[in-house]
C-alpha cells in the first residue's frame, strides 16, 4: 500500500427509492453479488486507497459485517437521512490516523465501475489544487423544459460538467463545509457543492463516462455489461 494512500468514505445509508426495488439499491444483485460489494472491491484495489469508512443506515439488516475488503481495513458508521449527513458522520468516525489536514475521498456506493486510473489521476491532480472531483464534460444538447414538459429553451453546454465521484478534499475543511450547510438548512447534493458554498473552487478532473451511477434497472444492466467486459479484458 502506498504511504500516500487515503481513506475513502462511502455513504450507503440511502434507500434508493427511485430504483424501485424491495431492498435498498446498494444490495441489489449485480452479476451475482450485491452492488455495494463491487464498489467496495473496486475502491480497495486502488493503491491510492488506504481504507474505507462505510456509512450505513441505523436499521440496515442487509450488511454482512466484515473487517476488510481486498486486504484493506473496512470500518462502518451510522449515517443520516441525507447523503451529506452520512458523509459528515463518516468523516467524524474516521480513525485517528487520518489527521484533520489529510485529504479524504468520498465515493458513491452505487458507482461500481470506478477505475483505478481515474482515482489515481484525481489524487495526483486535485490534491495539489486543494481539492477536486471527477467529472465528465456535457456532450449532449441540453434542453430546459417548461411546466408542461415542452422545450422552453436550448441551454449552452460549454463549460457544463456532470459531477461524478470520487471527490477529494481535506478532512477538516470538508467537515466544516458540510456542518455549515447543515446548520443553515441547505441541502447539498455532493461534497463539491458544500465546498463551493464555503467559497472554494474545486478542480474538475475528467473521468471516464463508464463511471456511471446505478439509479434505474437499466443502469444495473449496463453496469453488468461494463464489468463483464472489464473482466474479459475488453
Amino acid at each position: 500500500m502506498s504511504p500516500e494512500a487515503l481513506w475513502c468514505v462511502v455513504p450507503a445509508a440511502g434507500r434508493g427509492a427511485r430504483f424501485g426495488a424491495a431492498i435498498p439499491k446498494q444490495y441489489t444483485l449485480l452479476a451475482g453479488r450485491p452492488l455495494l460489494d463491487w464498489t467496495l472491491a473496486a475502491l480497495a484495489r486502488s493503491h491510492c486507497v488506504a481504507g474505507i469508512m462505510l456509512v450505513l443506515a441505523a436499521d440496515d439488516v442487509h450488511w454482512r459485517a466484515r473487517a476488510e475488503v481486498e486486504g484493506k481495513p473496512l470500518l462502518t458508521a451510522v449515517g443520516g437521512e441525507e447523503r451529506s449527513a452520512s458523509v459528515l458522520a463518516g468523516l467524524r468516525a474516521l480513525p485517528g490516523v487520518v489527521a484533520p489536514t489529510d485529504f479524504v475521498l468520498v465515493h458513491d456506493a452505487a458507482r461500481p465501475c470506478i477505475g483505478a486510473g481515474d482515482i489515481e489521476r484525481l489524487v495526483q491532480l486535485a490534491r495539489p489544487a486543494g481539492g477536486g472531483l471527477l467529472a465528465a464534460p456535457l456532450r449532449d444538447t441540453l434542453k430546459r423544459a417548461d411546466p408542461d414538459g415542452r422545450v422552453a429553451a436550448t441551454e449552452p453546454r460549454e463549460s457544463r460538467w456532470r459531477a461524478l465521484t470520487p471527490q477529494l478534499f481535506p478532512r477538516a475543511v470538508l467537515e466544516q463545509a458540510l456542518a455549515s450547510a447543515h446548520a443553515a438548512g441547505v441541502a447539498v447534493t455532493d461534497e463539491a457543492m458544500a465546498m463551493e458554498r464555503a467559497g472554494r473552487h474545486p478542480l474538475l478532473v475528467e473521468g471516464a463516462e463508464t463511471n456511471l451511477k446505478v439509479t434505474t434497472p437499466a443502469d444495473l444492466e449496463l453496469a453488468a455489461f461494463l464489468l463483464a467486459g472489464r473482466a474479459s479484458g475488453c
